[in-house]
């Protein structure tokens, strides 16, 4: 009855006032500027909450285990999660919407790996009586590190997914997969390894990879989320330069390779954003700036440098952690 009480009390509590409440109900180790949305709980023997992790809005975990979320990780809106054992979410995580994750035994899932929207972990599989011969199957399921389950995937009990795989749409896992699979089907079955996906990320890759997002940025992230006129987008060269909120702006690519071109002082308050792939460039005075050899930035209040990180790790999976 109290587990229930206290679990309530949790989820409809507003966003600042969670956190002291999981500390007091539960002892609850929370990491700085983690966040639990409107309408979502947590509970376990155990919580702890790394930096910068977030449980978005009308979510639940209700285990009798351990919970743990890494830094940088995400819960998205509409998770459940249950059941009698624990919940282990490394760093650089992501479980989408409406996501299902039964944890009668324990699930683990490991740094920078994701599941998609919809996607059902089940680690206790009966419906049938096992006293009239039908079967029962109870095990854990574990992802590596830098494993994607993209949309739909369903994992069967005992299930473990090798580091760097990828799970495609809809596949029902029902057996273990080896390390560097592309899996696909039902039931799954790997296609072929993922290295033959990838490309070797050269500094000129890179800057021609940037090249592309910063373009993309400027019709997905400038024109459609936040609502700019595309007369009022300029894109010269490796720059963009708007308005928001009354202050100009520039966002500037700073390439690996090549000569750069002078950069005039910024005027008339002008705010000015670097992507930098080039090592050892420092952006001038205390300018805003990611970079792209650390894959570090400041987590700022502006609304645009904000917009662009959120916009990368969104479309482009471009994950940026916090400066020291």
């Amino acid at each position: 009855m109290w587990d229930m009480l206290r679990l309530g009390l949790v989820f409809i509590a507003p966003p600042f006032m969670k956190k002291w409440l999981l500390r007091w109900f539960y002892g609850a180790k929370i990491g700085k500027k983690a966040e639990v949305g409107w309408f979502s709980a947590v509970s376990g023997r155990q919580i702890e909450l790394g930096d910068h992790s977030s449980i978005r809005p009308l979510t639940l975990i209700h285990v009798l285990g351990d919970v743990q979320i890494g830094s940088y990780s995400e819960i998205s809106s509409f998770v459940l999660v249950y059941g009698s054992a624990s919940l282990r979410v490394g760093k650089g995580c992501y479980i989408g919407p409406q996501s299902l994750i039964n944890v009668d035994e324990d699930v683990e899932i490991g740094d920078e790996s994701a599941l998609g929207p919809r996607s059902m972990v089940f680690t206790h599989a009966s419906f049938f009586p096992y006293t009239e011969g039908y079967w029962v199957r109870r095990a854990g399921v574990r992802l590596g590190r830098r494993v994607w389950c993209a949309a739909g995937v369903f994992l069967h009990p005992g299930v473990e997914i090798g580091d760097h795989s990828f799970v495609n749409s809809r596949a029902v896992v029902s057996a273990s997969i080896p390390e560097g699979s592309v899996v696909e089907g039902n039931p799954a079955r790997v296609t072929y390894p993922l290295e033959r996906t990838l490309r070797k990320p050269t500094p000129g890759y890179v800057d021609q990879a940037m090249r592309r997002v910063l373009l993309d940025f400027a019709e997905v992230g400038l024109r459609r989320e936040l609502g700019l006129r595309p007369e009022s987008i300029a894109a010269q060269g490796d720059q963009l330069s708007f308005r928001w909120g009354g202050a100009p702006y520039r966002v500037v690519l700073i390439p690996a390779l090549g000569e750069l071109a002078p950069l005039a002082s910024a005027e008339g308050g002008e705010k000015r954003i670097y992507l930098v792939n080039r090592p050892g460039w420092v952006p001038p005075g205390h300018e805003m700036s990611f970079d792209l050899s650390t894959m570090r930035t400041k987590y700022l209040s502006d609304r645009v440098h904000t917009a662009l990180r959120l916009f990368m790790l969104r479309y482009y999976g471009i994950r940026f952690t916090e400066e020291a």
